[in-house]
């Protein structure tokens, strides 16, 4: 432990105690440019891109991403899902979590500085900012002066930008599970359903509050994230750290001065590293908590050493071996554990999808009646057939039995035609000789195959009943 580790720790515990009792003090950003800001810029244009233009996207006459609750049917591209396809969605969960875990392990929070939805909306709403009231020192001068006719008309166009944005976004929300272009015409029509208005109004609230007034306070108090992260951190995982051999003892000094000879480390203690955190940090305190691993501290502090004409990297994503001169391994245990599990899901979410047959056969079986004898001698069981068209276009299907020798079948109708997207009753009853019936409960099957395509072919068992023998 270094000389120094007794007094931060001092000034962490003090910190930690104020921002549990202390009013909030807004956070002034200080606009970084950059390698990293370029790469979280390209990442919100992608991201919030997507999110606003998949709505829009016409697919074989219908919008390519649909949630269309009302019709229990899942719209992705070329593929359909159903309730029953839920499956599904719990493999793409796994694996979420799976890819977050694997992904902090290996490199950090790269999800919270360049991903995750509270940083993009944000990223976005601090752009708004600085474009209609200014820089950090315009922001603070606005704030700090009394209310004025000025005043009062920057920050509502500020807010009024911020306000048709989010609900532009609540809008963008409703349109994955309600068509965006009808959704779009009832909107200005004032035609939209109670729960539609809703959650247009919902959602943006959620975006402006979230976006524009809670910011940081979302990633250090709500998100649970910052704190099981350390869970899956340990020293040679890549983070942004500040490298306190080279910086310390910090001080400012002029840049043709020959720092080392006054005892003084590369930091010039500028304090831009803090101006430019979004959530208020020093990242020369060490690893906290707070860090959302946006990076703008290495840019900044880039910027700075490259004007003092010193090497840069004072802060950098690096690893807590590396910074104690000991090897990195990223190959690890813990590695190779989620890249090989989340392998293996992914794998069995693909196979499952492209062996996926759209359809769907459920046999139930009559229980008020176990068995009748027909007058012809038979034992028959009564079932009703539920045939589940998942694909797009109706066909039309074959239904076949088999379990008992000389099992029959009798239908009310010949033909078994089912549209795309239905769901069809068929009732059916079996016939057969008792002299055939090995125990009281013998296993039959139904197949249901398409006349016009072969591939297109489901089973199901179920239970033929006879008297006791």
């Amino acid at each position: 432990m270094s000389k120094n580790e007794p007094a931060k720790k001092q000034h962490l515990d003090k910190d930690v105690e104020q921002s549990l009792y202390a009013k909030r003090q807004k956070i002034y950003p200080r606009e970084v440019h950059g390698k990293f800001a370029t790469l979280r810029i390209i990442a919100v244009f992608a991201l919030l891109g997507l999110f606003y233009i998949l709505p829009w996207i016409q697919w074989d006459g219908r919008q390519a991403v649909l949630l269309d609750l009302p019709a229990r049917k899942f719209y992705i591209f070329g593929l359909t899902l159903w309730p029953q396809d839920f499956v599904y969605l719990t493999f793409l969960l796994i694996m979420a979590a799976l890819t977050l875990f694997f992904f902090t392990t290996l490199a950090g929070r790269l999800w919270c500085g360049y991903a995750c939805p509270q940083t993009v909306w944000t990223e976005v709403f601090m752009w708004i900012e600085h474009w209609i009231e200014g820089d950090r020192q315009q922001q603070i001068k606005l704030d700090k002066s009394p209310m004025s006719a000025r005043k009062f008309r920057i920050k509502a166009t500020k807010h009024a930008a911020w306000i048709l944005f989010a609900a532009f976004t609540g809008f963008t929300f409703v349109a994955y599970f309600t068509p965006a272009r009808d959704l779009a015409h009832r909107l200005f029509t004032f035609q939209l359903g109670h729960w539609e208005a809703f959650w247009i109004f919902f959602y943006g609230l959620a975006t402006y509050g979230n976006a524009g007034w809670l910011r940081e306070q979302v990633c250090l108090h709500m998100c649970p994230y910052a704190r099981f992260q350390s869970a899956m951190f340990d020293k040679d995982t890549l983070v942004v750290a500040y490298d306190e051999k080279r910086g310390e003892p910090r001080g400012p000094r002029k840049r043709n001065v020959d720092y080392k000879a006054e005892g003084l480390g590369d930091c010039i203690n500028c304090t831009m590293c803090v101006q430019v955190c979004p959530t208020g940090i020093d990242i020369r305190d060490g690893l906290q908590y707070q860090c959302i691993g946006c990076s703008a501290c290495i840019d900044i502090c880039d910027q700075v050493m490259e004007k003092m004409g010193y090497p840069k990297g004072l802060i950098r994503y690096t690893t807590q071996n590396t910074v104690e001169g000991k090897p990195t391994h990223i190959l690890r245990p813990r590695v190779i554990i989620y890249g090989l599990i989340l392998l293996v899901f992914a794998s069995a979410l693909a196979y499952s999808l492209a062996t996926r047959v759209p359809l769907q056969l459920d046999v139930i079986r009559d229980r008020n009646t176990l068995f009748r004898e027909t007058n012809e001698g038979l034992i028959e069981n009564v079932y009703t057939l539920k045939l589940v068209n998942m694909d797009e276009k109706a066909h039309e299907f074959k239904l076949t039995i088999s379990g008992i020798d000389g099992l029959q079948m009798k239908m009310e109708q010949d033909k078994i035609i089912v549209e795309g997207g239905d769901v069809v009753d068929l009732p059916v009853r079996l016939q057969a000789d008792e002299d055939a019936l090995k125990d009281r409960s013998t296993k039959v099957y139904f197949t249901l195959k398409a006349v016009d395509d072969p591939n297109l072919e489901v089973s199901e068992e179920a239970r033929f009943v006879g008297p006791y023998k």
